[in-house]
């Protein structure tokens, strides 16, 4: 079987508003990682090769952890996890019209963006 999905270069935590601050702060002043800022109003950090976006989450109440895989064949892609039994919904955030990727739950819980890598 060849390969059709891999691990994405952005990880993103939804911190609650009454942990936003404290978190920036300890990957920024504590762990020393270098921020960017690409979106206005979203921080992220530099993570080796990954990105490590910090996005205030105002109705949550604990820390979530979404991670991204890309796949050159989305459709495939979506069919295989399909008949694997994993669960997709793509109601978590809105992708947008067209977009080619789509929200899926490991069996823990942990919610992995699924896309082609020139999807956005």
């Amino acid at each position: 079987m060849t390969k059709t999905i891999q691990g994405g270069i952005n990880i993103a935590m939804k911190v609650p508003t009454h942990q936003y601050e404290a978190t920036v702060a300890f990957y920024r002043d504590t762990v020393g990682l270098e921020p960017f800022t690409e979106k206005p109003g979203n921080v992220g950090f530099i993570l080796g090769p990954n990105r490590l976006w910090i996005d205030e989450a105002v109705n949550y109440t604990q820390a979530e952890v979404w991670l991204e895989l890309f796949t050159p064949n989305f459709p495939q892609a979506a069919d295989r996890l399909a008949s694997a039994g994993v669960v997709r919904n793509d109601a978590i955030e809105d992708l947008g019209e067209g977009f080619r990727g789509g929200w899926f739950l490991n069996p823990a819980g942990v919610l992995h963006m699924v896309r082609e890598p020139d999807a956005w």
